[in-house]
């Protein structure tokens, strides 16, 4: 009996920082959604760009996990509307939008949640295997 190794608690360790990256995902969306409609203060000057995570494969004991490394701006053009009465209008009247499509951020935040919980039912499934061996050994 001294062979058996518990595999759940590598596997408890790659889903937790699964966990831990789809959380910071869906912070990162969740601040998408939030300036979705925000405006530069000046004429003419650019509003919220929308940002996207970056994620990196992350050593551990026993085997990869991953993390959110970074996260950058994306780089899709602004949108614009005719609106020369608004504060932020430039010269011609156009006041430049957000690039942050909302179908698009709603989207990812459902897959973000359902990674979340799937990974969540890797650490649950886990953790009963590990009771139910720990109960077949006592007999």
């Amino acid at each position: 009996m001294a062979n058996i190794k518990p595999v759940g608690g590598a596997t408890q360790q790659i889903a937790a920082s699964a966990l831990r990256a789809q959380q910071a995902r869906m912070r990162i969306v969740a601040e998408n959604m939030a300036n979705a409609q925000s405006v530069s203060r000046q004429p003419g000057g650019d509003p919220y760009r929308r940002q996207i995570p970056v994620f990196t494969p992350m050593k551990m004991d026993a085997g990869q996990g991953v993390r959110m490394s970074k996260v950058e701006p994306d780089r899709k053009e602004f949108r614009s509307v005719y609106d020369p009465s608004h504060p932020s209008a430039d010269e011609k009247g156009y006041v430049k939008l957000p690039n942050v499509d909302l179908l698009i951020e709603t989207l990812d935040m459902k897959e973000a949640q359902r990674a979340y919980e799937a990974n969540l039912n890797i650490i649950e499934t886990a953790r009963s295997m590990e009771m139910r061996t720990l109960d077949l050994l006592k007999k």
